[in-house]
């Protein structure tokens, strides 16, 4: 009975852990819900303005939205007049090389009557279906140059095209910050252009080169190996010719002409040796004898 006892307590307790540990975290689930519900209710209280007067719903704008609307409301001057130019890569062309950097020039001309201030310049890819949607965004250039009535200036940017964006396209926008001397912020988007970003195919890298030293490595070595194995084969089988000497059929058809005469009178002499004498000499005997007859 007593194991028993001990068994049930110990398939109890677990069970009623994990059941109250559940309850707390609901409980500070519930807390916590409550408390955000709290903090929501704050932030949705109004701003009241100085004279104490609360705005209406309708005047109520959180300070990003104002921001953004501000920027987007920004206009061109109708006294500045701008001209954009791609020196790198030159020419009109809207392709521009991954993995190479872009330079270009913005000519700005002051045709009204105050200076005006060029504070800054920057440039941005966007979706080409959607400009409002930003792909990657370039340093933002500050160049705060006056620009005194009726002369021009001209300002020079560069950023580097990244390999990933290579056979694709985007929308390039490059926008130029300026104000005038009375403080009016003016934004000139002076180039807002769908453009192609190619890859471009160079005549020798050195992976390429790599490659072709590999290719005649490979070449090489195939000739090796070809002409050794036919050199083996080649041996191989005039080793197996078998080797058979002629001899001299003819015993009088040798020439001892170049044996010393007294080598020659020691043959002759010798016994049991017929005399030989070589064709030339026996061409002379057979002259003589036919002249004696």
């Amino acid at each position: 009975m007593l194991k028993n006892l001990i068994l049930v307590l110990l398939l109890i307790l677990p069970t009623s852990l994990f059941l109250s540990s559940n309850g707390l975290a609901s409980a500070t689930l519930a807390n916590a819900q409550e408390e955000g519900d709290t903090l929501e209710g704050e932030d949705d209280v109004q701003v009241e303005m100085d004279e104490g007067t609360p705005l209406s719903d309708d005047d109520t704008v959180s300070v990003t939205e104002k921001d953004e609307d501000e920027e987007w409301q920004l206009k061109p001057s109708p006294d500045a007049d701008t001209f954009f130019l791609f020196t790198k890569p030159s020419g009109s062309s809207t392709d521009l090389q991954a993995g190479k950097d872009v330079q270009f020039l913005v000519g700005f001309t002051n045709k009204g009557s105050k200076d005006v201030i060029l504070e800054t310049m920057d440039a941005s890819f966007r979706y080409p279906m959607d400009f409002s949607f930003y792909i990657q965004n370039f340093t933002t250039i500050s160049y705060n140059r006056v620009v005194k009535s009726k002369q021009q200036a001209t300002l020079y940017y560069q950023f580097l095209v990244s390999e990933a964006f290579a056979a694709r396209s985007f929308g390039l926008t490059v926008n130029l910050l300026y104000r005038d001397a009375d403080g009016m912020q003016y934004l000139n988007s002076v180039f807002n252009e769908t453009i192609n970003v190619v890859e471009i195919d160079e005549g020798l890298d050195g992976e390429t080169f790599f490659l072709y030293v590999f290719l005649a490595a490979c070449g090489v070595l195939l000739l090796v190996g070809a002409q050794q194995l036919l050199v083996n084969m080649g041996k191989k089988k005039s080793s197996a010719k078998p080797k058979v000497e002629m001899g001299t059929q003819n015993v009088n058809d040798v020439d001892y002409d170049w044996l010393p005469k007294e080598t020659l009178n020691e043959l002759n002499k010798s016994p049991g040796r017929s005399p030989r004498q070589s064709p030339r000499q026996r061409r002379v005997k057979r002259g003589t004898g036919s002249g004696d007859e």
